[in-house]
């Protein structure tokens, strides 16, 4: 795994635990969220190469929209926002903040996550359902998927 992965494993993802409810910090949905950030940037690009997408989990505007709203999210997204003194929280401002702040961006990454009413998945395949259903790709690619699933549970 690169480095930059190894940091947000290391780093990024115990301070996002400090500011989501504690039913959300589950070695499970670390796994999860390691996978996608492969899957979507390598942890390599905060911003899309040519495209709209922000955060190494690469969200676009509608995504922050959405864990905004959601019933299952939407108030504990406010309250990570106030924890991180944003005080402007329209969906284009947070979205445009995703792309400096790894720990936002984890935050909102793990709130679409406990969006989806399933388990967080013990299988590649259960990962990949999982991952279209939440993230619903643009151009998925599901060769890459199993490796990078594999590699997040190691």
């Amino acid at each position: 795994m690169n480095p930059t992965a190894r940091y947000v494993i290391e780093a990024v993802y115990p301070a996002a635990a400090l500011l989501l409810p504690p039913a959300m910090n589950t070695p499970a949905a670390w796994r999860m969220l390691t996978a996608i950030g492969l899957q979507e940037s390598r942890f390599r690009h905060r911003a899309q190469v040519l495209g709209p997408a922000r955060g190494f989990w690469q969200f676009e505007t509608a995504g922050v929209t959405g864990v905004l709203r959601h019933e299952a999210s939407r108030d504990a997204a406010r309250d990570v926002l106030t924890r991180l003194a944003y005080a402007d929280t329209s969906p284009q401002k947070i979205h445009a903040a995703l792309e400096h702040n790894d720990v936002l961006a984890a935050c909102f990454a793990r709130l679409l996550l406990w969006t989806d009413a399933r388990a967080l998945p013990t299988t590649a395949s259960e990962g990949w359902a999982q991952y279209l259903a939440t993230w619903r790709p643009g151009k998925p690619h599901p060769n890459t998927w199993a490796l990078f699933f594999e590699a997040a549970g190691a």
